[in-house]
């Protein structure tokens, strides 16, 4: 490579959702950006994460929905499968996990793929395998976050899965422990849990689906108790062994769940340390990098996704892009916003939410106020019967009369949550929001007795 190959515009350090598309288009504006990649180009989302995660999600609902069968429509037998989902899997991730189609993508715009782990050594400079680029406009920041394996005796060194190996496996396990109820470890455990393995979940906090309202938690608890997967809330994991062929863990209080398998999903850590974060004036030993409102974390450098620590969801990577490509390129664009970013566990019945819970609103001093509904006594709910399990919660900021967060489960939760990611977007008045008119019978119509219970 020549003096002037190495001259860029911009280093992309991360191709991941968002700096794939703020590579892309900013090669698009005619910039030379370098893309810098260690894994696969698209990153976790299309080959580990949401878009595989899904499919096992749309094959294990099909599953419960013609266990419903009887009583409303007739009667079935169900028998699972795990080959079809496993080559679906294969086939979406271009032929077991390969980059090819998204990396032939970005160079055909232009732009300059580095295959390595890129680490920023000057304000200007990231040195990827013994290469060094010059970012002549600046630095982006895209590179994600990883598992987050935590320090439990015993646990190092044994063939765990983190979602990776979930994701890839070809063979359903016998039985499998899951640490961690988060959204990843309660998505999969039902998964698992609908095609025949006897699973259990463990969260070292006191509810599932700990970061959401109380409510969330119980409802899929019960939902996993109805389903016969095992929970053990406020129930930390104090050891782990294996003999060979199965998985013990050691919990607080003395109790011990076995498994063929054990899945860690106990959250994400980013790695800013071998970032070389420091170079820029970046605290290396923080969980997130601080930005501004136009993603900017130092002179010159941008970062975006799930490093910025608003939520790691692809959708906020592709948010923050956005801001970040038209910030370079010196176009006019709205500062970001986070007060009302949408989340949704894909479990069934889906959790989305969006904004504050009700301890997060009064934790910042909020006066708030708080109306519920319950789906099964909706007319829709009562149609839908089997499989109808979910609420509406709505968190009202008393002294301005908007939402400042909301919680949507239901068969369609995530759908649901649309209305309600605008209405604490916007701060549409929840006076407002009484006096709309809602179609009949739609899961969605449970929002508005939600809105005339807030008190």
């Amino acid at each position: 490579m020549t003096e002037h190959d190495r001259d860029i515009d911009v280093v992309v350090i991360g191709m991941g959702p968002g700096g794939e598309y703020a590579a892309g288009a900013l090669a698009d504006a005619g910039l030379v950006v370098a893309g810098v990649e260690a894994r696969l180009v698209g990153g976790e989302c299309p080959y580990w994460g949401c878009i595989p995660s899904k499919m096992m999600i749309r094959a294990a609902d099909l599953l419960a929905e013609g266990r419903r069968i009887p009583g409303l429509a007739g009667s079935s037998v169900v028998t699972p499968d795990w080959a079809p989902v496993a080559h679906r899997i294969r086939a979406e991730a271009t032929d077991d996990w390969d980059d090819t189609v998204a990396a032939d993508r970005f160079t055909g715009k232009g732009g300059r793929l580095f295959r390595g782990y890129g680490r920023i050594t000057a304000p200007d400079r990231v040195t990827v395998g013994g290469e060094e680029l010059r970012a002549r406009r600046g630095i982006v920041i895209a590179t994600g976050t990883a598992a987050a394996i935590p320090p439990i005796p015993g646990l190092a060194g044994t063939p765990y899965w983190t979602n990776h190996e979930a994701i890839e496996t070809g063979q359903l396990p016998e039985s499998i422990v899951v640490l961690g109820g988060g959204a990843v470890g309660a998505e999969l455990a039902q998964v698992f849990g609908r095609f025949g393995a006897r699973v259990t979940i463990v969260e070292a906090l006191g509810q599932l689906l700990p970061l959401e309202e109380p409510e969330s938690g119980k409802l899929i608890a019960k939902v996993f108790g109805r389903e016969g997967i095992g929970v053990h809330t406020g129930s930390p994991a104090e050891r782990v062994s294996h003999d060979g062929d199965a998985f013990t863990v050691s919990l607080k209080g003395g109790q011990e769940v076995t498994g063929e398998r054990l899945l860690v999903a106990t959250g994400r850590r980013a790695d800013l340390a071998s970032l070389g974060a420091g170079t820029v004036g970046i605290d290396e030993s923080g969980r997130q990098i601080p930005v501004d409102g136009h993603l900017r974390a130092a002179p010159g450098v941008w970062a975006l996704g799930d490093v910025v620590g608003q939520g790691a969801f692809t959708h906020m990577s592709m948010y923050h892009a956005g801001i970040v490509v038209a910030d370079i390129l010196g176009e006019e664009h709205h500062p970001a916003e986070h007060h009302a970013v949408p989340r949704v566990t894909f479990t069934d019945p889906e959790v989305g939410a969006v904004g504050l819970t009700e301890a997060g609103a009064r934790e910042q001093g909020i006066t708030a106020r708080v109306g519920s509904s319950q789906v099964p006594s909706s007319a829709r709910g009562w149609i839908h019967k089997a499989g109808n399990d979910g609420f509406i919660k709505l968190v009202q900021d008393a002294e301005r009369g908007v939402l400042v967060g909301a919680t949507s489960a239901g068969p369609a939760g995530g759908e649901v949550l649309s209305m309600l990611t605008l209405a604490v977007h916007a701060a549409v008045p929840a006076q407002r929001l009484g006096e709309m008119i809602y179609a009949y019978p739609t899961f969605h119509r449970a929002v508005e007795e939600a809105v005339h219970r807030l008190s």
